[in-house]
């Protein structure tokens, strides 16, 4: 697999090995060890979602502030722009954002590591979305920071449309008024870091 860092250096971009000929293709979506060693970390993943979202969809910004979870995201069918925020006050990119489109087409995943808020908005006309968490799944410590928080300026590509949403999100709270992590409890004492 091929390993980008962002401009947030924790969040990477991960192209895996595509063998492609006239019957189809074949890569190999996830291998611990190769993940372990490619990103310095040794996550487990507890928990894989499947997502389905028609065009338009735009859902987040999703977090946990207890049971954190970390997210290996993809897109087997259409595409989406996909964000990961970090929300770790004290954090040298606290309030940083980055986006990336991740299709069927391209193959690429995104690695967002525990500490960030999550969301994506759908590019094509249904898009299927897979991601691994780290952590399960806790409705109980769930949060959504909204999506268009002026603080934050992400840059949806919306084409200028409102995107549709649940109402959970369409209720999310702002990055000032939302429950936040601290950078320290994401340290190498706390975090699963080789």
């Amino acid at each position: 697999m091929q390993i980008t860092p962002t401009k947030i250096s924790e969040v990477l971009v991960i192209e895996p090995r595509v063998f492609q000929d006239e019957r189809g293709f074949f890569l190999e979506s996830f291998n611990q060890k190769a993940f372990d060693e490619a990103t310095g970390t040794s996550y487990a993943f507890v928990q894989d979602n499947h997502s389905s979202s028609s065009a338009g969809i735009l859902r987040g910004l999703h977090y946990q502030i207890q049971n954190a979870q970390g997210k290996l995201v993809r897109a087997v069918v259409g595409s989406i722009y996909d964000v990961a925020v970090d929300i770790r006050r004290g954090s040298p990119t606290f309030g940083k954002t980055v986006g990336k489109i991740l299709s069927a087409e391209n193959k690429k995943q995104l690695w967002i590591p525990p500490g960030f808020a999550h969301g994506f908005y759908v590019l094509s006309e249904t898009a299927d979305v897979l991601y691994k968490a780290t952590d399960f799944y806790s409705p109980e410590h769930e949060r959504s920071i909204v999506w268009n928080d002026l603080d934050l300026n992400i840059q949806w590509p919306t084409a200028g449309k409102d995107p549709i949403l649940s109402g959970k999100d369409a209720a999310g709270d702002s990055l000032k008024e939302a429950d936040l992590f601290d950078y320290a409890d994401f340290t190498a004492e706390t975090n699963p870091v080789k």
